[in-house]
């Protein structure tokens, strides 16, 4: 069986990035979303989640570029930039391979996220992680126990990248940083299956910028095999709000018109290929 997850990440995050998961779900676009805890629009998630039972929700896992659920006092290692998380994975590598994070603020925060969610009314269909945080040596078994004591039992792997939308490479930092993704989720894959997690055979995403398009989504139907793809996608209404808001420069209106793409739906329904969630694996 051919089935496809394409996945909005940042659910919760800004209205714009909501309202397009919302207005995707309704199209037949997408029927996964990743959900961030500590945002401030993520009550607002919820709510739109809620009236889609066809909407499979997990929690994206967040340490970097976003706000904690917890007080920052209760986490003083992660919550170091006014209250917030530092900005990015780059910060967040250096400062955890120097020992300057504690994991149990780590272990704290999480939890607290999970707990969020499910206290919220939302049964997560899976974990992954924003800017693929739980892909780290010492964080993926850490997110593993935390999932499965609340019932989770799926994960994304960031690895097996299944064509590229992406191309040409940015520049040599991506392709290291591809290179060093790639590395620890054949490791963590491993290590999930042999806890019983599911997870998509195949990942399309990239560890920085670029859109997924329309052409590319044809592209991936026509050399679709057998099996389970994930498509990360960042979609939202509007690029310039959104631009100014999570200092991305990100495409997110080219990502949310792929999907809804007549032509793409059509040709994906030709290929026998099933738009799907985590909660199908």
């Amino acid at each position: 069986m051919k089935k496809l997850i394409v996945n909005a990440d940042d659910f919760g995050r800004q209205p714009l990035i909501n309202q397009a998961v919302a207005e995707a779900v309704d199209k037949k676009g997408l029927l996964s979303a990743s959900l961030m805890a500590g945002e401030p629009y993520f009550a607002e998630a919820v709510e739109i989640a809620k009236k889609r039972p066809q909407l499979g929700v997990g929690v994206h896992l967040t340490l970097v570029d976003g706000k904690p659920v917890l007080p920052a006092a209760e986490i003083p290692t992660l919550a170091v930039n006014d209250g917030c998380f530092l900005p990015d994975h780059g910060a967040f590598v250096k400062h955890y391979v120097q020992g300057k994070i504690a994991y149990e603020d780590i272990e704290r925060e999480l939890a607290a996220q999970l707990d969020k969610v499910l206290q919220a009314g939302i049964t997560p269909t899976h974990v992954d992680s924003h800017q693929h945080m739980h892909m780290l040596p010492g964080i993926f078994p850490l997110a593993l126990k935390l999932a499965a004591e609340r019932g989770i039992k799926r994960v994304r792997i960031s690895r097996g990248i299944y064509g590229n939308p992406f191309t040409p490479w940015p520049g040599i930092g991506d392709l290291v940083g591809k290179f060093g993704l790639e590395t620890l989720s054949w490791l963590d894959r491993r290590q999930a299956k042999a806890q019983g997690f599911a997870c998509p055979d195949n990942f399309v995403g990239q560890v920085a910028g670029g859109a997924v398009s329309a052409d590319f989504m044809k592209e991936l139907a026509e050399n679709f095999t057998d099996g389970s793809v994930e498509v990360m996608l960042h979609p939202g209404l509007e690029n310039v709000p959104l631009i100014k808001a999570t200092g991305w420069q990100h495409d997110y209106e080219a990502e949310f018109h792929a999907v809804c793409d007549a032509d793409v739906q059509e040709k994906l329904s030709r290929k026998g290929i099933l738009l799907s969630n985590f909660g199908d694996l």
